[in-house]
């Protein structure tokens, strides 16, 4: 196989007429990937998403095509796929109002160009889930909100519909299914690609610790920092070290509390999610 390509989280090797898609321990915060890794993350992120895909397959179709037939050293954190032409946006949504869009709204009182009710609060409940595009930066880079206008420009008004649609939906029954188990799925980020008879499909990871913030529906309550099973802990504990990402400093290594605290929320939500063991 030929290393093709390697993201924040994940590596793309080329395999004949099909890709294996690779989901590493790395864990990346503010778009910068943290120099220490949390052992089984891959494991878990991959199940997951192999979870979910089987649980949207009537609503969109996906780029799996085994996860089982992949190289013995991938294995449990590997799935072989289909070659798509991305689309390069990032399909974001937010049924909760928190992180980049609550400072998008304190600034402006919308979202992405949406606006919003006055006097939300960090962790308020929106009145319907909204599309919030970001680009998609390389490596390094950060992702930009842009709004839907913006999609259309790069893509076309029908693709562009067609991936809000299929973002909306996906979000809706995932937060209904998630709901019924105690997690609430405050927002996502999904990928979607275009396959070579033109078939949209949804691709990379979906609604997972990393993609999604998941909050403990028991204990959610706006205006507080909400109780979390995703990588919202080690942001946190990013920004409480005084690091700052366009900084001169050197990305920190995390503390090993810090990792396996991580690990912890990661495998409480696919246990909670899937209702099996890890």
């Amino acid at each position: 196989m030929e290393l093709i390509h390697r993201g924040k989280v994940r590596d793309v090797y080329a395999d004949g007429d099909d890709l294996v898609l690779v989901a590493s321990n790395r864990v990346s915060v503010f778009d910068v990937v943290l120099p220490t890794e949390i052992p089984e993350k891959g494991a878990l992120l991959t199940a997951l998403s192999l979870w979910w895909f089987e649980r949207l397959a009537d609503l969109v179709p996906n780029h799996v095509v085994s996860a089982e037939d992949v190289p013995a050293e991938f294995a449990g954190r590997a799935v072989r796929v289909r070659r798509l032409d991305m689309v390069p946006v990032e399909a974001v949504v937010r049924g909760y109002l928190t992180g980049s869009g609550l400072a998008d709204y304190r600034a402006t009182g919308a979202v992405c160009g949406i606006a919003l009710p006055e006097g939300l609060e960090d962790g308020s409940r929106l009145p319907e889930p909204i599309f919030t595009p970001t680009t998609k930066a390389a490596v390094g880079d950060h992702d930009e909100p842009i709004e839907f206008a913006q999609v259309v420009a790069t893509v076309g008004p029908d693709l562009a519909e067609r991936v809000r649609d299929l973002t909306m939906a996906v979000y809706r029954r995932g937060a209904e299914i998630a709901l019924e188990r105690g997690i609430i799925i405050a927002d996502t980020k999904l990928e979607f690609g275009v396959d070579s008879g033109g078939v949209l499909r949804l691709a990379d990871e979906v609604l997972t610790s990393d993609s999604s913030r998941f909050w403990d529906a028991e204990g959610w309550k706006p205006g507080q920092t909400q109780p979390s099973f995703d990588k919202q802990f080690v942001r946190d504990w990013a920004k409480s070290t005084g690091w700052r990402p366009d900084g001169a400093a050197a990305a920190p290594e995390i503390p090993a509390p810090i990792v396996d605290a991580t690990r912890a929320r990661y495998i409480e939500a696919y246990e909670l999610l899937t209702g099996r063991s890890w």
